[in-house]
């Protein structure tokens, strides 16, 4: 059995809005109606507390107030509440006339076939349908962003992460989206390095990229050098010339430090699935001179101190586009990196994910690209900085980038997750040896009865990638599951956990669902040609209305660009599923056709959620 859970392009034009878009319409509907004179959006949202209705509707206080002391103006806004239920259309969605709670909340219960039927259609057209359309073609995420010549660590993990994890969903969204690696590939640290590498090679003619390759410990000599010998700092700061005048030697040996970097970094990126174009801060080196003496001669640009400087109102600091000594800093490639995103990739939306700490820097630029017409006043681009807190050891610190030696090794922290997951399911996998089955007393059915449970052994091959799947989800979901603007213990025993909200929980899961649809030994798809999903046990409900706000919860996410909010949700989906399964027999029962296709719905959904946050699904553990 295949199941249609892709994204599926084809299906954008057959996109059905959310749950609360569709609610949100009717409530505009009531509105035009009886307070066509006041005009205001709907305001809905799902509630809190399942007792007061599954959505409520709360314009009424606000529309009273706006009315307030006018003539024939309602007396109370529980009489604007009244007016708004009685202009509702006609609906299939909603199960009954809404009721009222407090000042004017309007509580609405959905017709739980309503939800049925959604949820049916979904199954026959894929969850591709579900995908929130969005007012964006092209989109460009600009995350990860390394340093050349410096190992990857725990550290990098948010940017790349956070970034994958939006990439992924606005492309299942149907947006062309471009993924930036914006690495740091240029800069004093390179004159350093060929230096050092020139020093101890006798030269740079003949190096290989393999002289380089150990490039943690050649920046480390470099540096230490850098720091405590000015000869070498001066001789450093006339390589970075050198290389940036274009001579051979240096630029040579300059990519094969590139060189060596790239293919550590995307081991690493392989490893976490994640796909990244290259595209290095040297990428827009010949275009920083250009932008910068046309921002002069504009005006735009102003001399300070032997710098040029963009100052904008109301900030202390200006954004300083080329140094006192001529060079060009962050300021001046992001400038020059903005006008080519906008106006050679004609990005739409553009997302910079990068630590809290550059808001600043950020907004310097936002706002200099604003003046300088590099950012166009007629439908501008939606520009955002996603900021994230910092990762801190278990002792509450922060894990420092630039601490070579304090930081835990990305690739290490991968190797030691993947054991750890590794050995958790060989020892669930093992709970029932057969020495352990023979020591129960147990007669030679039952022995292979209880053989037949435990499922097939896996092949060393299977262990390798499951626990890989397993070891690198956890570290993925450990890190999306938190509000992206705090700071965050970094705990791999918390990480693997079985039990809580982790990644870990969260593939047995939905092994599980995969393990009940495979028993009941029936085709999924060919079940819903015919059968029709039923909503009647308190346990089946809770399910399907948390199985159709999956499309409401990408629209937040898009809102404040928060992953968390895809986290919470599959985890919310997979306790009620747990709730669900435990009173609500499937195989066997008489419903149990409807249930089967309510399984297959959470696990389609769970997939989703999962590929979303970059994990991939197993189907056996």
């Amino acid at each position: 059995m295949t199941p249609s859970d892709g994204a599926h392009l084809a299906a954008a034009a057959h996109r059905v809005p959310s749950v609360r878009a569709d609610l949100a319409a009717t409530f505009r509907t009531a509105l035009n109606s009886a307070f066509p004179n006041v005009p205001m959006e709907p305001q809905v949202a799902a509630t809190n507390n399942p007792r007061f209705g599954d959505y409520q509707c709360n314009n009424a206080m606000q529309l009273f107030g706006r009315m307030k002391g006018k003539e024939g103006a309602p007396k109370k806004p529980t009489d604007v509440a009244n007016a708004i239920v009685d202009a509702l259309p006609a609906s299939d969605m909603i199960a009954e006339r809404p009721t009222l709670a407090g000042p004017g909340f309007i509580n609405v219960k959905l017709n739980h076939g309503w939800i049925a039927e959604r949820i049916h259609s979904m199954l026959v057209q894929g969850i591709g349908v579900w995908a929130p359309p969005l007012p964006y073609n092209r989109a460009i995420v600009d995350f990860s962003s390394p340093n050349v010549a410096k190992e990857m660590h725990v550290g990098h993990l948010r940017s790349t992460i956070i970034g994958d994890t939006i990439a992924r969903s606005l492309e299942f969204c149907g947006v062309d989206t471009l993924r930036i690696n914006h690495v740091g590939d240029w800069g004093t640290q390179f004159g350093m390095l060929i230096e050092h590498i020139s020093d101890t090679r006798n030269g740079l003619t003949g190096t290989t990229t393999e002289e380089v390759s150990d490039l943690q410990k050649l920046y480390k000599e470099s540096k230490a050098r850098f720091d405590a010998d000015d000869d070498f700092k001066a001789r450093a700061r006339a390589a970075v010339t050198r290389l940036q005048s274009g001579e051979q030697e240096y630029l040579e040996t300059w990519k094969r430090i590139c060189e060596a970097s790239r293919d550590e970094f995307y081991a690493i990126y392989e490893r976490l699935d994640v796909r990244l174009l290259w595209r290095g801060e040297s990428y827009y080196n010949p275009q920083l001179r250009p932008l910068v003496e046309e921002l002069h001669e504009r005006g735009i640009a102003e001399e300070s101190e032997g710098a040029l400087v963009i100052h904008m109102p109301k900030e202390k600091q200006p954004l300083m586009i080329r140094k006192s000594d001529g060079g060009f800093g962050y300021g001046t490639t992001d400038m020059a990196t903005l006008k080519q995103r906008i106006h050679e990739e004609k990005a739409e939306w553009i997302i910079y994910v990068t630590d809290e700490g550059q808001s600043g820097h950020f907004k310097l630029v936002f706002g200099s690209g604003k003046k300088a017409g590099i950012i166009p006043e007629e439908n501008p681009p939606r520009i955002d900085h996603v900021g994230f807190g910092l990762v801190l050891n278990k002792d509450g610190k922060r894990i420092r980038t630039r601490d070579m030696g304090e930081a835990t090794k990305l690739v290490e922290l991968l190797d030691e997750a993947k054991n750890l997951c590794k050995v958790e399911i060989k020892e669930r996998r093992g709970e029932e040896t057969d020495e352990k089955l023979k020591a129960l007393n147990l007669d030679a059915e039952q022995i292979e009865e209880r053989r037949k449970k435990r499922g097939e052994p896996f092949t060393e091959e299977e262990l390798e990638e499951a626990a890989a799947i397993m070891g690198y989800g956890a570290v993925k979901y450990a890190d999306l599951k938190n509000n992206r603007k705090t700071d965050y213990k970094f705990n791999l025993e918390d990480m693997v956990a079985l039990n809580g909200n982790t990644a870990v929980y969260m593939l047995y899961a939905h092994a599980r669902i995969a393990s009940i649809v495979r028993k009941v030994g029936k085709d999924v798809n060919e079940v819903a040609k015919t059968a029709q999903i039923t909503l009647e046990h308190p346990a089946e409900i809770a399910l399907g209305l948390q199985i159709v706000q999956f499309t409401e919860t990408l629209e937040d996410m898009f809102v404040d660009l928060a992953p968390n909010r895809i986290t919470e949700y599959v985890y919310e989906l997979a306790n009620l599923f747990s709730t669900f399964y435990t009173e609500c027999k499937v195989s066997g029962s008489e419903q149990e056709d409807s249930r089967l296709l309510l399984c297959e719905a959470t696990a389609i959904v769970m997939r989703q959620c999962l590929t979303l946050l970059g994990i991939k699904p197993l189907y056996r553990i």
